[in-house]
């Protein structure tokens, strides 16, 4: 390796002629590309002859550190094979929401919050608590000091003006309002 890192062409030849055939095979099996594989082991080759110099002799030697490199070149160009492809790229529907449905959405939404702001605020208090936060009735019923039967009445009574709101702003169709109770 000394005289490889003097840039000595005859141990470097000594070199390749001795490891050429065994990463050739190493590449070639991994890839199943003969030119990929003869790039392969001339990229190990020429990191062995740019590298020489950093060489400190501690390990398993040159031809297991050379098998070593060829196998993580050979990786590295699966890794990139896997993300890239010659085919063309398929079509793809768009599924971002139309523009009507999105304009829907938020009309709906801002009715939802205009409907909530108009009710009390226990019962707002109780809705948020149970839908927008997700509390089981008896938790909810605990974070605003009442008992359960208390709040479950609060509760129906909140959900039937919270649909007469949204019955008298026209935000969903009465067949659905219906279908909320």
């Amino acid at each position: 390796m000394r005289r490889i890192a003097a840039k000595d062409a005859l141990a470097f030849r000594m070199i390749v002629e001795q490891e050429s055939p065994i990463l050739y095979r190493v590449a070639y099996r991994m890839l199943n590309n003969p030119a990929a594989a003869e790039d392969v082991a001339q990229e190990a080759l020429l990191r062995l002859w740019t590298g020489a110099a950093r060489w400190t002799g501690v390990g398993p030697g040159i031809s297991a550190w050379l098998r070593r490199v060829a196998t993580n070149i050979c990786l590295d160009q699966l890794r990139r094979k896997r993300f890239s492809s010659d085919e063309d790229v398929p079509e793809r529907i768009d599924d971002a929401p139309l523009a009507d449905a999105v304009i829907d959405e938020q009309r709906v939404r801002s009715g939802l919050l205009t409907a909530l702001d108009a009710l009390g605020e226990r019962q707002r208090a109780a809705i948020v608590l149970t839908y927008y936060e997700a509390l089981p009735n008896a938790e909810a019923a605990e974070a605003m000091y009442m008992n359960i039967k208390a709040f479950e009445s609060l509760l129906v009574r909140a959900r039937h003006a919270l649909k007469s709101s949204i019955a008298d702003q026209r935000l969903i169709a009465a067949d659905d309002v219906r279908a909320l109770s």
